[in-house]
């Protein structure tokens, strides 16, 4: 009870100033936030349901129009299968490759933390760097990937890589998974070291090998850790747009197009931006349902 009175005595008209002037600090963050993060927000859900071109004052009300249209696009989700296609090749081949590198640099080999740098060094390169360096090994004329063909023989496998339909697309998600293995390693490199080292001792002394080890240990410790990497690999990948903006712009045609360039064009391209806000909110739900869908797996995975 004293507690309590004393709590209540903490605070009186007389500290007023001091907390008007502790709020105020808050200010600033809180009025870019609003202006930059909630009013941004809400305007998307507001257009999504009114036809304008970015410039007129009028903004027509349809109602629900943009999101049927959206549903009945077929570009769209060409758009959505080729994002979904590119974060499958880096669910897969991205992070067993980041895998692979933190379980042997969790071994204590010597220059690991030189390889935790190195590894981590692609994430940190601009995406549109990334992009114009790989747009050169790629290139059909003086390409790096098509000399180094032509030295081993295979020249006949030489084309524009970028530039045609039925590679451009693979040779984006590999651009992608070389520029994002570096933070899944580092994800997964520290939840490896996070496991208690005691939990394989006692499976050395019943005899356990390294692969029991693995699956016995390593994997049901590290479940956590591998649910939030797939997360952020699907958002991140699913968002994809640096890379594409620099190499292909979507093309050829419409081959290499995704969710964020299809609503790019909408915006920019047809001067649609009700119906863009209808397509980014559609998005947007999708990727809730995939985060929400894995989460629930995972715990369910928990309990198992």
């Amino acid at each position: 009870m004293s507690a309590v009175l004393e709590l209540k005595k903490k605070y009186t008209w007389k500290d007023a100033p001091d907390m008007l002037t502790s709020y105020l600090f808050i200010v600033p963050a809180l009025v870019i936030f609003l202006l930059f993060g909630l009013y941004p927000f809400l305007q998307v859900f507001w257009l999504s349901v009114h036809s304008w071109d970015g410039i007129s004052a009028v903004k027509e009300f349809v109602g629900l129009q943009n999101f049927i249209e959206v549903i009945r696009d077929q570009y769209w989700w060409q758009a959505m299968k080729q994002a979904g296609y590119i974060a499958f090749l880096a669910l897969t081949f991205q992070n067993a490759l980041a895998l692979i590198l933190a379980l042997l640099v969790d071994q204590d080999i010597r220059g690991g933390n030189a390889f935790r740098v190195i590894f981590y060094l692609p994430p940190v390169l601009s995406g549109i760097v990334v992009g114009l360096i790989w747009g050169w090994i790629y290139d059909g004329n003086y390409g790096l990937l098509n000399k180094v063909l032509e030295v081993f023989g295979q020249g006949q496998f030489a084309r524009a890589w970028l530039a045609d339909p039925k590679t451009a697309l693979t040779c984006v998600g590999i651009i992608h998974m070389w520029k994002g293995f570096g933070w899944g390693f580092v994800i997964l490199l520290a939840g490896l070291q996070g496991i208690p080292r005691e939990l394989y001792e006692a499976a050395d002394v019943d005899g356990a090998g390294s692969w029991h080890k693995f699956m016995h240990v390593t994997i049901p410790m590290m479940i956590p850790v591998f649910v939030l990497v797939m997360i952020l690999t699907i958002l991140g990948t699913m968002q994809i747009f640096d890379i594409i903006a620099s190499t292909t712009n979507g093309g050829p045609g419409y081959a290499t197009e995704v969710p964020v360039t299809r609503i790019l064009a909408s915006m920019l391209g047809s001067s649609r931006f009700g119906y863009s806000c209808a397509q980014a909110v559609v998005f947007g739900v999708i990727l809730l349902i995939i985060s929400l869908t894995q989460l629930h797996l995972s715990k369910k995975m928990k309990q198992a």
